[in-house]
């Protein structure tokens, strides 16, 4: 690799830090390159990289990232902005080793078929009333769900939102999806599972509604409406990201530092 591009939070430091890396692999023989790059530096944190994995998901198979944070945390970046130099004479002179990241896949049927993806997750969302969702996991029935909506996690995704919802942290290296209710409602008339519910890669989780007219689809930092569509299918893409590893990993580290 000697083909670089920077992808970088809108504010001002970041954007100094990212000039200051720019400058140093220029120097060092990399060539910058917006639109054939094979290495993603994110400058910024968590955010940054799922806009930069949305900004090149038509070329995942031929691009690596990696994470500069600039703020106080980020799961996904390996590098602080107090370690700018190792981060660049890593990339000068080391060869990485690579991590890859499965993507959801989400199908979303109505006139159209609509497709999207995400790193971390995707949520069915409704904050004007009741959403009341018939969920099948390979065509079988298996619950109805009543409240604000659901979302269902990737490995990656279950240290973000899913954490939120009391979902499961998922160890480093296992491939697998993970369904959550959000404000589920639960009485004497209708009571659903209740607790997050882990499943394989694959699986394909189905949601089916009388209407999702006034629901949204949530994925990753994205969200489109759902007015029109009658199913909403999940499963394990084979789009993968992949993250580039220039130092030894501790997902338990890392872990420890979130709370």
């Amino acid at each position: 690799m000697n083909k670089f591009a920077l992808v970088v939070k809108q504010d001002d430091h970041s954007h100094h830090i990212a000039a200051k890396i720019k400058a140093a692999l220029c120097e060092g023989g990399w060539t910058f390159d917006l639109e054939k790059a094979e290495l993603i530096i994110c400058v910024g944190g968590d955010g940054t990289i799922l806009q930069a994995v949305h900004q090149y998901m038509d070329q995942l198979q031929d691009v690596q990232f990696l994470g500069v944070h600039t703020g106080t945390l980020g799961f996904l970046t390996d590098y602080t902005q107090n370690e700018l130099e190792e981060v660049i004479q890593a990339i000068l002179t080391t060869e990485p080793e690579v991590y890859e990241s499965k993507l959801l896949e989400i199908t979303a049927y109505g006139k159209e078929v609509k497709r999207y993806y995400a790193l971390n997750e995707m949520r069915i969302e409704n904050v004007i009333r009741t959403q009341i969702l018939e969920i099948s996991i390979d065509e079988e029935p298996f619950e109805i769900c009543r409240g604000s909506g659901v979302c269902l996690s990737t490995q990656a995704g279950s240290t973000a939102y899913n954490r939120s919802l009391r979902g499961a942290v998922i160890d480093s290296g296992l491939s697998i999806m993970q369904l959550c209710e959000i404000t589920g409602i639960q009485n004497s008339l209708h009571r659903s599972l209740n607790v997050p519910y882990i499943m394989t890669d694959t699986r394909t989780v189905a949601f089916r509604s009388h209407t999702f007219d006034e629901a949204t689809l949530c994925y990753d930092h994205l969200h489109a409406s759902l007015e029109g569509i009658k199913k909403v299918t999940c499963r394990m893409s084979n789009k993968k990201v992949i993250f580039s590893r220039y130092r030894p990993y501790s997902y338990l580290k890392r872990l420890k530092n979130l709370y």
